[in-house]
């Protein structure tokens, strides 16, 4: 699948993994809605890729992805700057157990939302050329940690979500590839938040496991996971796909059986 021309959003978009895959996905000549909170991140990110790509080939768009009213106008906008959209990434996420209710919201609600507002921009059965949607999970979906409970329960429920939407799509014939990535430790704000009262709460006592977990894995650079983005955007035979990435194994896929109650 070529994306020379192709129109992606995604959110968490001016740093960390996010930022790594707009930097690729403009690379590959396709046009980006950079969607980040971050207005001086995400101003001066777009003026650093206005530099090397030329400018009218991506935008900044400024929103808490946890407002609905605000992420349904970033999809909008996208698609009256562009003309279309052809990808999702849903990337953007937090790491807090003291507001876990903000953690829900952001790494699932929001994500959830973001969904089916890019069906509504994609799918066949509104009249659209189709497309695909990455949903950013976490090894946290299978190796759970006492220090980030509601993280974990978010990264399983991601992943149950694009599962289950990814047979949705097929059944319903929207001709959207829906796939999840689920990477260990990545070299991003994110992960260097765990260290906070402010962000873990009562499970701050628990970042010293929580660190040495990262000496025994290992931490990975934000653009090998981006390569894995592009994989799983570009290969069309994958649909409904579980992509890891560790340090250990590199990018592979966790393999299911078949279902049975």
């Amino acid at each position: 699948m070529s994306l020379n021309g192709k129109v992606a959003l995604v959110t968490g978009g001016a740093q960390g993994i996010g930022r790594a895959v707009v930097h690729l996905l403009l690379k590959n000549s396709a046009k980006v809605s950079v969607v980040d909170m971050n207005q001086t991140l995400g101003d001066e990110y777009k003026a650093q890729l206005d530099s090397e790509f030329g400018e009218g080939n991506c935008n900044f768009i400024q929103c808490d992805v946890s407002n609905g009213d605000m992420l349904r106008e970033a999809f909008q906008s996208t698609v009256d700057r562009f003309g279309r959209l052809n990808i999702l990434i849903n990337n953007a996420g937090i790491n807090n157990e003291k507001n876990w209710e903000k953690t829900i919201q952001v790494n699932l609600t929001s994500l959830i939302k973001g969904t089916y507002l890019a069906l509504e921009h994609m799918s066949k059965e509104h009249g659209k050329e189709g497309g695909i949607i990455i949903n950013v999970s976490s090894m946290a979906a299978f190796i759970h940690s006492p220090h980030q409970p509601v993280y974990t329960a978010t990264k399983h429920g991601v992943l149950g979500f694009t599962r289950a939407m990814a047979d949705a799509s097929a059944l319903g014939d929207y001709g959207v590839r829906i796939n999840a990535l689920c990477p260990a430790f990545v070299d991003t704000p994110l992960l260097h938040s765990v260290e906070h009262e402010d962000n873990m709460g009562k499970f701050v006592k628990f970042k010293d496991e929580f660190k040495r977990s990262m000496s025994t894995y290992g931490v990975l650079k934000p653009e090998l996971i981006a390569e894995g983005m592009m994989r799983l955007i570009t290969d069309t035979s994958l649909h409904g796909a579980v992509m890891k990435i560790t340090c250990s194994k590199g990018i592979h896929f966790h393999t299911y059986g078949p279902q049975s109650a």
